[in-house]
């Protein structure tokens, strides 16, 4: 995949991803659609709240690996459910890499937004940063 966006890659028990972007940046906000895509009809999630999300990690694999954690959390706990997401440029620190980002959705309602699979966990395994063509994908295994 080279354009802007995201696939389901082939994975016999968990939902595989490929989320790619211009940038690092944009291809964590696809990861963020397809995290709740696979949960959800993420079309049907309106942007009625926005919230602002913080994340940091040792590396760049890290960081998508926080990002996304935060995002499940924000589902468990709080039952919301999000479609639009705008990544800041990352800053780099001596110990590491952080970036905030803007979040928009809503209280989720099963029956507005729908009931795909149940995503367990984020893992590390499999989880990739490739660099290719000027794009950035961000390949990651989604525990269902």
């Amino acid at each position: 995949m080279s354009k802007p966006g995201y696939e389901f890659l082939p994975h016999t028990t968990d939902a595989y991803i490929a989320a790619t972007g211009a940038t690092l940046e944009e291809a964590f906000e696809w990861a963020g659609t397809a995290l709740f895509d696979v949960m959800c009809n993420v079309k049907s999630i309106s942007p009625k709240l926005t919230e602002e999300v913080k994340v940091k990690g040792a590396d760049e694999v890290t960081l998508l690996y926080d990002w996304l954690e935060s995002l499940l959390l924000r589902f468990e706990l709080e039952r919301k459910v999000y479609s639009k997401f705008e990544f800041a440029p990352l800053t780099r620190l001596a110990n590491g890499i952080s970036g905030t980002a803007r979040i928009s959705g809503e209280e989720y309602d099963r029956a507005l937004h729908g009931s795909k699979v149940e995503v367990k966990a984020v893992t590390y395994h499999r989880m990739e940063i490739v660099l290719k063509d000027s794009t950035t994908t961000v390949k990651f295994i989604l525990d269902l």
